[in-house]
């Protein structure tokens, strides 16, 4: 009744962004599509490792904005990029804002600029299955999340707590529909492949980079298991306090851990997942437990009788992202969230009733 208002939502201007070597491409497509749809500008620092693949990627993305008509350059990233450059970029005074997506050194270091930070950092996604699940969809909807992208993707099933009564028959049909199931001796074996180093009871050990994202054959050839094509993933039970269920893994093997009940499994997620917030899932019908576990959790992501993947769209409701900034609070990224909000207030003017 005094006049008007409007809000509207502003570009920063340019955006710094700071992408991992473990998926790199759809983390630079996808992190461009949300900072250019804002109307900004952005500059990647990528991981050395994926410098390469990554200047093709963003030389590809800038042909498709000329293409489109937009601006030669709007994407560049920094040719040969280093602990150096990416410090250079965060501390700009041209660079309002970061986005970081990676481990929780490189979000400490974005923190310290003072500035606008918006940060992805690591998961560590348990999955659930109680007496009450459907176990055919829930092992099959394990297979196909854990196994997506070799287990790469900060989102990807990292462990399954599964309910003792149910666990036999939850593994059975995991080998049923595309894993291999690991012998103890045979885990003996991947655990001497897997990890560079083996950490303490309940706590992450070091995994070797050189088996990152590897397909499941190469891993099980490394120790004399041959598969074929149809094996998506190994997984192997082990106990709670083993270094596998503690670790973000980013790797096709996958720990399954039996507990007596469901509320003991939901208290094991909680503490596995190590208050990261990023993502979490059951496979259950009893509403009441997904609700307790989904508050327990607390997290960015948090998927009921699915693969993890649906919680980015994919098999599921809502948009997709592949920066879930749960550090900040900022959850699954989009074009608002590189939005400045402005208002316009004319007092007493521009009202036609």
């Amino acid at each position: 009744d005094l006049g008007m208002m409007v809000t509207e939502f502003a570009p920063f201007g340019v955006i710094g962004s700071i992408t991992p070597t473990t998926n790199p491409t759809s983390t630079i497509i996808n992190n461009t599509i949300a900072v250019v749809s804002a109307g900004n500008a952005l500059v990647f620092n990528v991981h050395p490792g994926a410098k390469r693949v990554s200047a093709e990627n963003v030389r590809m993305i800038n042909r498709a904005i000329v293409a489109a008509g937009g601006p030669p350059d709007l994407v560049t990233a920094i040719p040969n990029p280093t602990i150096a450059s990416a410090h250079e970029l965060m501390v700009h005074p041209d660079v309002p804002v970061l986005l970081v997506t990676g481990g929780g050194g490189v979000v400490k270091e974005a923190m310290r600029t003072n500035k606008r930070v918006v940060a992805a950092g690591p998961g560590n996604p348990p999955s659930v299955v109680d007496q009450t699940a459907d176990l055919d969809k829930a092992a099959r909807d394990i297979i196909l999340g854990g196994s997506f992208d070799n287990n790469i993707v900060c989102v990807d099933e990292k462990t399954v707590i599964a309910v003792d009564t149910i666990a036999d028959s939850l593994v059975r049909r995991m080998s049923h529909h595309g894993a291999y199931v690991l012998k103890e001796h045979e885990l003996r074996r991947i655990e001497r492949v897997i990890f560079s180093e083996m950490g303490p009871p309940s706590k992450p050990g070091v995994i070797n980079k050189a088996w990152i994202g590897k397909n499941v054959g190469e891993i099980l050839a490394e120790i004399g298991v041959q598969v074929g094509s149809d094996v998506r993933l190994a997984v192997a039970e082990v106990p709670v306090e083993h270094n596998l269920v503690w670790t973000e893994q980013m790797l096709p093997v996958v720990p399954v851990v039996r507990v007596s009940d469901v509320d003991r499994a939901i208290d094991l997620a909680v503490r596995s997942e190590h208050g990261f917030r990023h993502t979490a899932s059951i496979h259950s019908t009893n509403v009441d437990t997904i609700t307790r576990m989904a508050r327990a959790m607390n997290c960015s992501i948090f998927v009921a009788n699915g693969p993890h993947y649906a919680g980015l769209g994919e098999g599921g409701e809502g948009f997709t992202s592949f920066s879930i900034a749960s550090p900040t609070g900022d959850g699954l990224t989009r074009p608002r969230t590189f939005s400045r909000e402005r208002r316009i207030t004319v007092v007493g003017s521009l009202r036609i009733v």
